[in-house]
């Protein structure tokens, strides 16, 4: 094994839980081991990974019982992917471990103590237990509103079952889009769930589709890496809709038009885009956060829909006249920075 390999699969092995909840999200934790039905997270109990070091071999460590086969950590990500070169498994590696991750519950709380809810904890149990969007619902869901391009959106991830809970009546189920909060070090504090139609074609028909919990406040669902220019809005979809037609920008959604207000200020950023709705809501949420940008040193530039916010005008205009409206307001330096200008 490489030096590079060895690297990856000992950082790999130190968040074995999340790397098995991650890309064998099909299993389960049962005791020390996370159980499924083998590399290519087919569900099933024949492979089994170690999530803790023994007297038995390091964590990381799986074997197939069915087949034989065993491995590491860099391996499942080889089988669950598809991945024929290492070269691309590195890469992969490397953008998960630099993704947020929930830290495990400690083994003997398990099963033990509930997270109260709509707590941080709670929040980040929901998180993990969640699975990558890629191939789901909720893809689907962002697909009808013309979403495509979901690079570095680690943060979003789909529930089959997510619970909701309507003022009236029983505990219901539905499938449902989480959502990371992430402060400026990266460690979740919350998360929002978009519950969704079975078939992802739209929100769940439920009174509130939409709720957060956790600590939110200055928090954001990053997307994509901040750095020194970066764009902050209100909803997912808004955000992700801008991200249409600047594909090389980091978004930072604060889900409502008051935590967009609220939103803290990564250390080296230079330039915001302040994206805000048009209603009396999202210009006061712009206002304050022009001039919290500007006492800061923080240039900051309004971004306008033409209609009620970006994914009206993605899916009402179309992609050329979302990219046309957006070009116009950017610094001219920005445009070739950060625009696709792709037909």
């Amino acid at each position: 094994m490489s030096g590079i390999a060895q690297h990856l699969s000992r950082r790999l092995a130190d968040r074995a839980e999340a790397v098995c909840r991650h890309y064998l999200s099909n299993g389960r934790r049962e005791g020390r081991y996370w159980l499924v039905g083998d590399i290519r997270n087919t569900p099933g109990r024949s492979l089994f990974v170690r999530l803790q070091a023994s007297a038995k071999g390091p964590a990381g460590k799986w074997t197939d019982a069915a087949t034989g086969e065993h491995g590491d950590l860099l391996d499942v990500i080889r089988g669950s992917h598809g991945l024929p070169d290492f070269a691309d498994v590195a890469k992969e590696a490397s953008a998960f471990l630099n993704l947020p991750h929930p830290e495990p519950e400690p083994v003997a709380q398990r099963g033990i103590a509930p997270a109260p809810s709509g707590s941080t904890e709670a929040a980040r149990r929901l998180f993990a237990m969640s699975q990558p969007i890629a191939g789901t619902l909720a893809e689907t869901y962002l697909r009808r509103r013309g979403i495509t391009l979901l690079h570095g959106a680690g943060n979003l991830r789909f529930h089959p079952r997510c619970y909701y809970k309507p003022d009236n009546g029983p505990t219901e189920t539905w499938p449902a889009m989480i959502a990371a909060v992430t402060d400026l070090s990266g460690r979740i504090t919350g998360v929002h769930r978009t519950w969704l139609a079975p078939d992802g074609s739209d929100k769940a028909p439920v009174d509130t589709p939409r709720k957060a919990m956790g600590d939110l406040l200055g928090s954001t669902v990053r997307i994509g890496v901040p750095n020194s220019v970066i764009a902050a809005g209100e909803g997912i979809e808004t955000m992700l809709s801008l991200r249409q037609v600047l594909p090389n920008m980091a978004m930072a959604p604060a889900l409502s038009a008051s935590h967009l207000a609220a939103v803290l200020f990564p250390p080296a950023l230079r330039r915001l885009y302040i994206v805000h709705d048009k209603d009396p809501a999202g210009d006061s949420a712009r206002d304050t956060l022009l001039e919290r940008a500007n006492a800061e040193g923080i240039e900051a530039i309004p971004l306008s829909p033409a209609l009620g916010d970006f994914n009206e005008d993605l899916q009402q205009l179309g992609i050329d006249t979302l990219r046309t409206g957006v070009r116009v307001q950017l610094a001219p330096e920005d445009v070739v920075r950060f625009m696709s200008l792709a037909p």
